[in-house]
């Protein structure tokens, strides 16, 4: 599936003189796409996998199962570049990126995974998060890791498995725990794993180290004073070594497969990547992703900035050049899933391309507003204790108005998120870039420019979680030189979404969905 088109030729010459892969390892899918010089997809292969929920709140992934589709993505994406004439020789090195905060835990002596991984949205250490905010030191966490207390982070995924599983209670005890994001699982068994000669490789970079809450936001290096406080002991347990998202050696090189022996050399948190592969090099670019969640990345500079307004510090970059790049972020827990929803639970719609044709339906939202807090809410709210909630149904409503709902419950967050960002720097900005599935919905896209009040910036190739990847493996291995030889990638032919809607208007719909919000809070107690 997902062939890509034709290549252009490339700037410096052939466009098929040299090429980058990219393992995109997502929450619902895997992709491998292999990328010209110019940045464009010459060859792709697209997968799904299965998303395991045991108890409600809980999301989990069977980590043989991750690594499988990675694997046959490479395969099945080779062949079609192959089946197109080009020289697999022709690939320098390869890239990674992935869901971020999911966890990993296996037996460092066998390699082999001692519980599923457990998937950023996961809700289950509720209870626990409650536990470590009323704990000393709480207070203090945010200042050295950039993140709030949540259950997204890694760190309470560890903690939990550490209370209720014996396996890897066990392991911790026998100091044999290995702990990692998906990043570092991947690239563990890509390697050959304990088979490796030279040893296992076990890695990983800022971007993902930056979600566990083990990592210091400034130093780049795990904290003693974070992980005391999960009560983590290092002597117990295998951490991924912190190296530069970008680096020729580090990563290792793909034991078997049809590119066997080619570099693994870029490493990037999916969300990173994205706003690399949007070439966010810049204070003051951002953008936003529309996947299964939404998340809005800002480029603060050299100099992490520590939110006053419910927003997280995570590092945007660092590509050995000993001056990472920062950013804040705002997370949305439901984008693209909430989309999925009305297709798999509620059957509103025939596929999830058929969104607009059903919003559209209707003129308007008809007063209904979707709160879907699946999950709880992200940024900037961080509300645990909600749920799911439709406000404003009445007999009138019909299933266009949800669906118009659940597009606008995404543009409300991110709008939200944008107001926080423009606190935080002091700046306001004049443009976001989008990607990701939902970014082809038309109408999502000017809901988001009229909600938010700025233009929507809309490249043509929207594979820029990939990119990103592809570009920090390129840039070790010289097939860019410098981002400077990046400047034209990407830039032709994207749609821009101005807004439409009245100030009047817009701040009457934002102030219902704010009610919204705060009407939902509290659903979950303990009694």
């Amino acid at each position: 599936m997902g062939d890509a088109p034709e290549p252009k030729r490339s700037r410096t010459g052939d466009a098929e003189e040299t090429f980058v892969g990219s393992i995109d390892q997502g929450t619902t899918s895997t992709r491998f796409v292999i990328f010209n010089a110019n940045g464009e997809p010459v060859a792709l292969h697209q997968m799904g996998f299965g998303n395991v929920h045991p108890e409600s709140g809980w999301h989990e992934h069977d980590p043989h199962e991750l690594l499988q589709t990675v694997e046959t993505c490479i395969q099945q994406a080779t062949k079609k570049f192959t089946d197109k004439g080009f020289d697999i020789a022709k690939v320098h090195a390869i890239g990674v990126t992935n869901q971020r905060e999911t966890t990993v835990l296996w037996d460092k002596n066998t390699g082999e995974p001692l519980y599923n991984a457990i998937v950023w949205p996961d809700t289950r250490t509720k209870a626990l998060v409650r536990e470590l905010k009323a704990k000393q030191g709480s207070d203090k966490l945010l200042g050295l890791c950039g993140l709030p207390l949540s259950t997204y982070p890694s760190s309470v995924k560890l903690l939990w498995l550490l209370r209720n599983n014996d396996a890897v209670k066990a392991a911790y005890d026998e100091g044999r725990l290995a702990f990692g994001t998906i990043d570092s699982w991947l690239i563990f068994r890509l390697n050959g794993g304990i088979d490796r000669q030279g040893g296992p490789i076990h890695v990983t970079d800022p971007t993902n180290a930056s979600r566990t809450m083990f990592m210091n936001i400034k130093t780049l290096k795990y904290d003693d004073q974070l992980l005391s406080f999960f009560a983590i002991d290092r002597q117990k347990i295998a951490l991924p070594e912190i190296v530069p998202s970008s680096h020729p050696t580090a990563f290792g090189t793909l034991s078997r497969g049809p590119l066997k022996g080619v570099p693994i050399a870029g490493c990037l948190g999916d969300q990173s990547s994205a706003l690399v592969g949007q070439l966010g090099f810049k204070p003051g670019q951002a953008k936003n992703t529309y996947g299964t969640g939404c998340f809005l990345l800002y480029n603060v500079g050299t100099t992490p900035v520590i939110s006053k307004s419910g927003l997280l510090a995570t590092v945007a970059y660092d590509f050995g050049d000993g001056k990472p790049v920062y950013a804040l972020e705002g997370s949305v827990a439901v984008a693209g899933s909430g989309v999925t929803f009305l297709l798999n639970n509620l059957g509103l719609i025939e596929s999830s391309k058929a969104i607009d044709e059903v919003a559209l339906s209707v003129p308007d939202n008809g007063g209904v507003y979707f709160v879907t807090a699946f999950s709880g809410l992200f940024a900037p709210y961080w509300i645990d204790d909600a749920k799911g909630t439709v406000f404003g149904l009445t007999a009138h409503s019909q299933k266009g108005h949800i669906a118009r709902a659940t597009l606008e419950a995404a543009c409300h967050q991110t709008a939200a998120i944008l107001d926080a960002m423009a606190k935080d720097s002091g700046r306001a900005l004049s443009s976001l870039a989008v990607d990701g599935g939902l970014s082809n919905s038309e109408l999502c896209m000017q809901t988001q420019a009229d909600l938010s009040g700025i233009r929507v910036d809309r490249p043509a190739m929207r594979e820029t979680t990939s990119l990103g990847a592809a570009i920090a493996a390129g840039l070790a291995t010289g097939v860019w030189s410098s981002i400077d030889d990046l400047k034209d990638i990407n830039s032709t032919h994207r749609t821009i979404f101005e807004p439409k809607m009245g100030k009047e208007e817009r701040a009457a719909s934002r102030k219902m969905w704010e009610r919204a919000v705060e009407m939902c809070r509290g659903w979950i107690r303990d009694d």
